[in-house]
């Protein structure tokens, strides 16, 4: 009895109620159909994080390459190929996996303190563009694909039409570290010209292909995750001088591979100088070098973080940063003209099981995506206050 009692004083009030079922002319559903267009969106028109379609923070998902009339100024992309690696193969599931592990970003809860903005709520457009559909099976098309999905997106108007921004920016999900070479040939044409590249990194990745001997050698399999760089550089797609690596750590051929790094124009930055500079000083050091003005392109491998906290990617490398000294310095960089970025070599096959490879990679995009934002709207201002002050003086 005693037991009953307590279960009659825990049921919520609707179930004791017998006129919510003995009466059905207090129906509490609306009749089907009757409900305004602007009713069902304030009704079903959200998602929790464990909820909805798994797209990059719940954005909006439209399928870019093939569907010209949805604007946009910052886009999603994946890039899920892998067949340019040179240990561990997996990075091709790396744009499912960041995306999943974005699922706790959500518009209604994405404001950024640090900042002061939420980015997902700005004036800016951002959607999440899908995959590129990268053949696995031929690397000479897959660069094709790549360098045309790039150039195709990224010369397309912003949404916003008085955005200080001439062109949307892409963020990239990788994907093997070799899609930075499609993407930097693809702004190369946008921009008219080389940019700056700032890569994150525990491996030089500008190494001359014959670094990876072979008796059979083919001019196909020069292009690796690791000599990107070095065929973006001859190809003059890099500023020579205005780049820099930070994080590295790995072992080398020998010191003529700094030589070759060195006639490409980049400063480095190893893992175990962050322990003498400081995060502020590395910002300092990378904001010295590249400046606020050059086009750059940032590329962040996530094995520039330690394995012991993100062990799922194909080359790791003990002695890596913290995410919260990448993120710390990435907040320090927003001064940068970054024109494109990408975060790839995510392999979640050998990622644990709190996921947490993904979800510092989905936290580094939120960091660039807020990043973007801020900069674009500080630019605004800037722009807005500059017209008032000439309609002043025309008044005047």
């Amino acid at each position: 009895m005693l037991r009953l009692l307590l279960l009659l004083v825990t049921l919520p009030s609707y179930v004791l109620s017998s006129s919510f079922y003995d009466n059905p002319e207090q129906d509490p559903l609306p009749p089907p159909g009757s409900d305004s267009t602007e009713e069902l969106h304030r009704k079903w028109d959200f998602e929790w994080g464990f909820s909805g379609i798994s797209t990059f923070a719940h954005l909006k998902h439209v399928k870019c390459l093939s569907e010209r009339d949805t604007p946009f100024d910052i886009g999603i992309i994946g890039a899920p190929f892998d067949t340019a690696v040179s240990y561990r193969p997996g990075a091709r599931f790396g744009p499912r996996a960041i995306r999943a592990a974005s699922a706790r970003q959500t518009s209604f809860r994405g404001f950024n303190p640090r900042r002061g903005l939420n980015p997902y709520s700005a004036p800016y457009t951002i959607i999440d563009c899908g995959d590129i559909p990268i053949t696995p099976f031929d690397n000479a098309l897959a660069v094709q694909q790549m360098s045309e999905a790039f150039l195709e997106l990224g010369s397309r108007p912003p949404a916003l039409v008085h955005s200080t921004n001439p062109k949307p920016k892409l963020l990239t999900l990788g994907g093997d570290h070799s899609v930075a070479l499609p993407a930097l040939r693809a702004l190369n044409k946008i921009y008219g010209g080389p940019v700056a590249v700032l890569h994150f990194d525990a491996h030089l990745d500008t190494w001359h292909p014959a670094k990876y001997p072979s008796a059979w050698p083919s001019a196909q399999s020069d292009f690796t995750h690791g000599s990107m760089f070095w065929i973006a550089s001859n190809e003059g797609l890099i500023i020579n001088g205005s780049s820099a690596h930070a994080g590295l750590r790995s072992r080398l051929t020998g010191w003529e591979d700094y030589e070759d790094d060195e006639r490409q124009g980049f400063l480095r930055i190893s893992a175990d100088d962050i322990d003498e500079m400081g995060t502020a000083g590395i910002v300092n050091a990378i904001l010295e070098r590249i400046g606020t003005e050059t086009p750059t392109y940032l590329s962040l491998d996530i094995d520039v973080l330690d394995p012991g906290l993100c062990p799922g990617t194909g080359t790791p490398e003990a002695g890596g940063w913290t995410s919260r000294e990448v993120i710390r310095i990435l907040r320090g960089l927003e001064g940068l003209n970054v024109v494109g970025a990408d975060i790839v070599e995510v392999a979640p096959a050998y990622d644990g099981r709190g996921e947490q490879t993904a979800l510092v990679a989905s936290q580094v995009a939120y960091e660039i995506l807020t990043s973007w934002v801020g900069r674009g709207m500080a630019e605004m201002e800037k722009a807005n206050q500059a017209v008032n002050s000439e309609n002043t003086r025309d008044e005047l």
